[in-house]
């Protein structure tokens, strides 16, 4: 039965027009985006397919290209769609954090964090730097490693908070095993760079270690 046969509050997009898209399974919205299936299939079947096949709707948006394209329905339009609606949650989520302060908007801050770094396969070390009121001023990048470490330099973290002419800065890096509890060789960073940055007045506000699903604060643990 074709999807515009079935009762309206059942359809995917009048559901979520209806009762918010939270109400959507990951199939049915996975249906949308998809907005057609293939033969004999509606597109809800073919989104049930392709999150079982992938073992997940995540792994599914996480696909390269040629991953991704080996689903049915599956092609360079719809993985181009994809990887635009990644980036413009992304930039929603950053340009919701610039309207506030970042101290402020602790749950904001972490979902964009983990947006950045959560589905890295290596280790990736960056920064929030932040004026003297805690508002964004850039989010960076800086040292990109192996999976299971990266090699960070303080000078280079100084250099790039005076450019910036930070007040205060909000470290974070990703554990590719999914794993969020620090190390102690992240402790040892941490008190390494806190003790760097102090000596040009720039304050280390956190270290946001990003695992799977998990993020683990340095300032709520105590470790700061």
């Amino acid at each position: 039965m074709a999807i515009s046969d079935w009762p309206l509050d059942e359809r995917p997009r009048e559901k979520l027009l209806q009762q918010g898209a939270q109400a959507l399974s990951d199939a049915e919205l996975l249906a949308i985006f998809l907005r057609t299936g293939t033969s004999g299939k509606t597109a809800v079947d073919l989104a049930r397919e392709l999150i079982s096949r992938y073992q997940g709707l995540r792994p599914l948006l996480q696909a390269d290209f040629n991953t991704f394209r080996q689903g049915p329905g599956l092609g360079l339009a719809k993985y181009a769609q994809l990887q635009a609606v990644l980036e413009m949650s992304r930039r929603h989520l950053k340009e919701t954090l610039q309207r506030h302060t970042v101290v402020g908007s602790p749950a904001e801050t972490r979902a964009y964090l983990a947006a950045e770094l959560r589905d890295c396969h290596q280790e990736v070390f960056a920064c929030l730097f932040l004026d003297n009121r805690h508002r964004l001023i850039s989010f960076e990048k800086l040292f990109f490693g192996t999976i299971n470490s990266a090699t960070v330099y303080p000078r280079e973290i100084v250099k790039m908070a005076l450019k910036l002419n930070a007040a205060a800065v909000i470290l974070t890096h990703n554990h590719p095993s999914g794993v969020a509890e620090p190390s102690r060789a992240d402790i040892q960073l941490t008190e390494q760079l806190t003790r760097a940055l102090a000596l040009v007045d720039i304050r280390v506000l956190d270290h946001v270690v990003i695992g799977d699903g998990e993020t683990i604060s340095f300032a709520e643990r105590g470790l700061l």
